[in-house]
C-alpha cells in the first residue's frame, strides 16, 4: 500500500482535500422547558480553517434531545450541495439513534422494537431525509470535558433558548 495519502481510494483523504465538520449540542432549561439548539460548523484543509459559520434556534417548549436533534437537522440542512461531513454531536441519543436504531424504527413503521412509537418522529424522519443528501461520518464525544467546538455549540445553545426563558 502506498504511503502517499493521495493515492487513497478515498479521495477526502488527499492531502489539501477540503473537509467539512460540524459540531452540535442542544440545551434545555427544564425538560420540557424552553430550549435551544447550537452548531459550529467548519470548512478545514490540512488543519487550517478555511470558513466557519455558526448557527443557533430555540423554542418556548420542547426538550433536550429535540434541542440535540434539531442542531444536527440544522447543520445537515445548512449544506448548500451534496458533502461529506463530519458531525460530532455529545448526545448518544442522537449518536445511536441516527447509526443504529433508525433502521430498526423504519422496518418497524417508525415503532420501537416494543412496539411502541418513536418519540420525536418528526425530527428522526427530518433527520433522516437531511442526512441521505450527504455522505455523513457521526462522531460522539463526551460534553462539557472541554473540547472546544463542543464548548461553543453549547454556548450557542443556550443563546438559542434565552429569548425563550
Amino acid at each position: 500500500m502506498s504511503a502517499d495519502p493521495a493515492a487513497s481510494a478515498d479521495p477526502s483523504a488527499a492531502r489539501g482535500a477540503t473537509e467539512l465538520h460540524a459540531w452540535t449540542d442542544g440545551a434545555c432549561s427544564g425538560n420540557p422547558g424552553p430550549g435551544g439548539w447550537g452548531v459550529v460548523m467548519r470548512a478545514m484543509r490540512d488543519g487550517e480553517v478555511l470558513r466557519e459559520r455558526e448557527l443557533s434556534g430555540g423554542e418556548a417548549a420542547t426538550t433536550n434531545n429535540r434541542m440535540e436533534l434539531m442542531a444536527s437537522i440544522a447543520a445537515l440542512e445548512a449544506l448548500n450541495r451534496a458533502s461529506t461531513i463530519t458531525v460530532t454531536t455529545d448526545s448518544a441519543y442522537v449518536k445511536n439513534g441516527v447509526t443504529a436504531w433508525i433502521h430498526g424504527w423504519k422496518r418497524n413503521g417508525w415503532k420501537t422494537s416494543d412496539r411502541k412509537p418513536v418519540k420525536n418522529e418528526d425530527l428522526w424522519r427530518r433527520l433522516d431525509a437531511a442526512a441521505a443528501r450527504h455522505r455523513v461520518t457521526w462522531a460522539w464525544i463526551k460534553g462539557h470535558a472541554g473540547h472546544a467546538e463542543n464548548e461553543r455549540a453549547d454556548e450557542l445553545a443556550r443563546a438559542g433558548m434565552a429569548p425563550f426563558k
